[in-house]
């Protein structure tokens, strides 16, 4: 690929780019001739698959701890705790009840009434 066949992020189109002096991170650099900004070819994507973060939420759905599940998965808790808050805000909110049904079940109740000696 020659310098022609590339095009400014910024400057658009019709700009020429030419072949930066070096590679970083083993990809070759471009800078645009006229405004100056350096970019690559391709960009990869950053951060954790869609299947590990569904297995993250469903250990922490099962009962796992933030913490738990970073010792196991290899993802920090504090990304994993942003994860849940994105899909608790998107939840609906829970209905409001105006009634109060006729007719409930309270099992194992137990109350105590009096002193204990």
């Amino acid at each position: 690929m020659n310098s022609s066949d590339r095009a400014c992020f910024v400057q658009g189109v019709n700009q020429l780019i030419y072949a930066h002096i070096g590679k970083k991170h083993g990809k070759q650099n471009y800078i645009c001739v006229n405004c100056g900004r350096q970019f690559i070819d391709s960009y990869a994507a950053q951060g954790y698959s869609e299947e590990i973060k569904q297995e993250c939420l469903e250990m922490y759905v099962n009962g796992s701890g933030f913490r738990a599940i970073e010792r196991v998965k290899k993802v920090h808790h504090t990304t994993i705790i942003n994860w849940v808050k994105t899909i608790g805000n998107a939840l609906p909110n829970a209905p409001d009840y105006d009634e109060i049904p006729e007719i409930t079940q309270v099992d194992e109740l137990e109350t105590f009434v009096g002193k204990k000696k």
